[in-house]
């Protein structure tokens, strides 16, 4: 009987989970996107570049770690240890829907949706042609290596890459940067709830659902408004409610309010 071969990010799946015995806190708002499709429709026609909702929710994201500095933390040897970045890994297909990788894009905070789109798009096109040293080197050595031995490396990996903020395996010092953004609506969900990655130690997580028309009140009346599931998923050794309830509320604004994003953080 043939056996198929395990793909590279099943295999590190495997080798990183084990029955969830930590605390997560997940939040969950629908908003509507009305002004911010007008935005798109706006920065495309002038820039001529392919700027999608996940770059908007992601510039807003950067503004709202900036704004909460409590959420910009790791745990390290059982020790809350402080970060100063607003670094954010941004998912994207590399391979027709099989396999996924992280682009991380640096200081999103002081960026604009335009400038996290050209970000991620050179990023994308790396990871594609195969021109991403750290994704390529670290897909080698996953592929390479037993089975067995795939635990004891990510533990390794986690406390070094993920921990420490050092490259480890091929993997960048914090892989994932601060938060990361994964598009689940692209995928044809409406939401979804994200399993962290614990090797890379990221706090926050947040998914971004297809957009669907939903009956809203606007002036008192019922109309139909085109609107967004956006899902995080936290540790709540780091975020507890009231710092959710910030980031909930920074990114709600600046999604009903979007020009304010091309605005120096």
């Amino acid at each position: 009987m043939s056996r198929r071969r395990t793909p590279v990010r099943r295999k590190i799946a495997v080798a990183t989970w084990r029955p969830s015995r930590d605390g997560r806190i997940h939040a969950r708002m629908e908003v509507d996107v009305t002004a911010a499709l007008a935005y798109l429709d706006r920065v495309r026609s002038e820039s001529g570049e392919r700027v999608t909702l996940t770059h908007v929710v992601g510039a807003a994201l950067g503004r709202a770690l900036r704004q909460v500095p409590e959420i910009r933390a790791r745990i390290v040897l059982g020790r809350l240890v402080d970060l100063d970045t607003c670094d954010i890994g941004f998912a994207v297909d590399i391979s027709r829907g099989s396999d996924l990788a992280p682009v991380k894009v640096h200081d999103v905070d002081r960026l604009t949706p335009l400038e996290v789109a050209r970000a991620v798009g050179a990023g994308a096109d790396r990871l594609r042609a195969h021109e991403d040293v750290a994704h390529r080197r670290s897909s080698g050595i996953v592929r390479l290596a037993p089975s067995w031995a795939m635990r004891p490396a990510l533990s390794f990996a986690s406390l070094v890459a993920g921990g420490l903020g050092r490259s480890a395996l091929g993997q960048p010092g914090f892989p994932l940067g601060t938060a990361f953004v994964s598009n689940v609506g692209s995928l044809g969900l409406d939401e979804a709830f994200l399993a962290p990655l614990p090797f890379a130690r990221t706090p926050v997580y947040l998914a971004v659902g297809a957009v669907q028309d939903r009956a809203v009140v606007v002036d008192g009346e019922v109309v139909a408004r085109p609107v967004v599931v956006l899902v995080a998923t936290a540790d709540h050794r780091i975020v507890d409610g009231a710092h959710a309830g910030q980031m909930a509320g920074i990114v709600r604004d600046l999604l009903l309010q979007p020009d304010r994003l091309d605005a120096p953080a």
